[in-house]
C-alpha cells in the first residue's frame, strides 16, 4: 500500500463535511480536508463558468483509490466529478503508518 492524495471538488452548498465523514467512517479515506470557500473558473457546456466550490484534499492508498472513486462518484452531486490522484513523495514515517492503518478493514 502506498499513500496517495485524492482531490475533488463539490458546490459551495454541498454537505462535504457528511461526505467527509462516510469516507473516513468506511475507511475508504484517512482523512479528508475540507478547503471551503474556493472560487473555481472552468469551462463548462461550451461557457466559461465562475463558481465557488469546496475542495476536499482526500488522504488514502493505491489500493483504496477504486472503492473510493467508486463511492465518491455514487454519492458525488456533479456529472462530471474532479478525481485527481497524486503520489506522495514523501511523507513522516509515523504519519505513513497512522494512514496505512486507518484505512485497513
Amino acid at each position: 500500500m502506498t499513500p496517495v492524495v485524492v482531490l475533488t471538488t463539490v458546490g459551495a452548498g454541498f454537505d462535504a463535511a457528511a461526505l467527509a465523514r462516510m469516507l473516513v467512517e468506511s475507511r475508504l479515506a484517512a482523512c479528508v480536508n475540507i478547503v471551503e470557500r474556493i472560487r473555481s473558473i472552468y469551462r463548462w457546456e461550451g461557457r466559461i463558468e465562475d463558481d465557488g466550490e469546496q475542495l476536499l484534499v482526500i488522504k488514502t492508498t493505491d489500493t483504496r483509490v477504486d472503492s473510493l472513486r467508486e463511492e465518491l462518484f455514487r454519492l458525488h452531486p456533479y456529472d462530471v466529478p474532479e478525481f485527481v490522484v497524486l503520489p506522495v513523495a514523501g511523507i513522516a514515517a509515523s504519519y505513513g503508518a497512522w494512514l496505512l492503518e486507518s484505512v485497513t478493514p
